[in-house]
């Protein structure tokens, strides 16, 4: 590609600080390096013509723990190592809010709901629900979990739910947008359909190899998450995620966000709609890509729980089906760390981007302090 004098002098000149993926993280740093150092040249690039990892894709839950989820971590945590993840989810969820405003994302708080297919398991989680409401409330000053009845009427499940109080849902497309737009009028620069290679820490300046073009910048921040391997030597694992959307449905009276068997299904409205998603569980190897994608399996199981399950005696048809990456590991604390001299990352956000990619791109950028 041949560039011009002006656009080599715009945007590939002088550049302070590069960022590679516009996602929740990578937008969050660009915010954060701006508010701390106001004239910085900021550059973001998205491989992507939108965001091209799980930020556009996912689900929209606020999501920072069902109590199944919590009980499971306790097995590989210690109580202060879940309280601590929790309230990190909880901080960053009010930082997005906080920046972005619950009317322009259409943040609303209509509680989360776990369903149960087995009464052991229920049992289970209700002789833990006491001492996680104990240990999670100096986070909330209240109750996080409560009983409440089948009042959705979801069939094949346990007539009891277990209700997270504080649970909420948004739009993932107006909170993309808006940070979009707030960076962008901070004057960050942002280049979509352009892919890093490769770069090098030459010590005081970092080379940036990319299938457009080769440039210098001071510092290099790498937000990829579950692609994140192709740049970076750190123990992240892609994750896909399929999922579905009904059109609209008349009188529609489900209402908050839903988890089912351990949270592996997860369904919500939005716009009269039922989004559901789910079902890496049963092919969990296929999903461990970077490729975008369905497969029958689970679109199908996705069909038949909705089907079943969530909308049984009511007409539907699906809308639109869609897939994202996540970036998972064995701990689900996120790698946020110096990689060498002038380049730094903020990776592995092991499916709660929502909760925790605001608090995660402001730490990757404060990593310079």
């Amino acid at each position: 590609m041949n560039y011009s004098y002006w656009e080599l002098k715009e945007w590939f000149t002088n550049i302070d600080f590069t960022i590679v993926g516009s996602g929740i993280v990578g937008l969050n740093c660009a915010l954060e390096l701006k508010i701390k150092y106001p004239k910085a040249k900021v550059l973001i690039l998205e491989k992507g013509m939108l965001p091209q990892g799980a930020t556009t894709k996912n689900a929209g839950f606020a999501c920072f723990g069902s109590l199944s989820e919590i009980i499971d971590d306790l097995n590989s945590h210690t109580e202060e190592e879940v309280y601590n993840l929790v309230k990190k989810r909880w901080e960053g969820l009010a930082l997005l809010r906080k920046n972005l405003g619950d009317k322009n994302i259409d943040f609303q708080q209509n509680k989360g709901f776990e369903l149960f297919d087995s009464q052991d398991f229920f049992e289970e989680c209700i002789s833990n629900k006491n001492q996680i409401n104990e240990l999670l409330k100096p986070i909330f000053k209240d109750d996080v979990f409560s009983v409440c009845s089948n009042k959705f009427n979801f069939q094949k499940v346990h007539p009891k739910y277990i209700t997270n109080n504080f649970e909420g849902q948004l739009d993932t497309g107006k909170m993309s947008f808006e940070l979009l737009n707030k960076v962008q009028k901070l004057g960050v620069k942002i280049l979509n359909n352009i892919t890093v290679d490769s770069f090098s820490d030459l010590n005081n300046i970092v080379e940036v190899k990319t299938d457009k073009i080769n440039f210098k910048t001071n510092k290099l921040f790498i937000a990829t998450n579950g692609f994140s391997n192709k740049l970076l030597n750190e123990k992240v694992a892609p994750a896909r995620a399929q999922v579905l959307i009904t059109k609209p449905i008349k009188n529609l009276h489900i209402k908050g966000t839903f988890h089912l068997d351990k949270g592996y299904y997860y369904f919500r409205n939005i716009d009269n709609r039922i989004l559901f998603g789910g079902g890496r569980n049963l092919d969990f190897k296929t999903e461990e890509t970077t490729e975008f994608g369905q497969t029958e399996i689970i679109q199908n199981e996705l069909e038949t729980i909705l089907k079943e399950t969530v909308l049984p005696n009511i007409n539907f048809e699906i809308a639109h089906r869609w897939s994202g990456i996540m970036g998972v590991g064995n701990q689900k604390k996120a790698i946020v760390k110096e990689v060498s001299e002038n380049v730094f990352c903020g990776v592995r956000l092991g499916g709660m981007g929502i909760a925790i990619g605001s608090l995660i791109g402001k730490k990757l950028a404060c990593l310079l302090d």
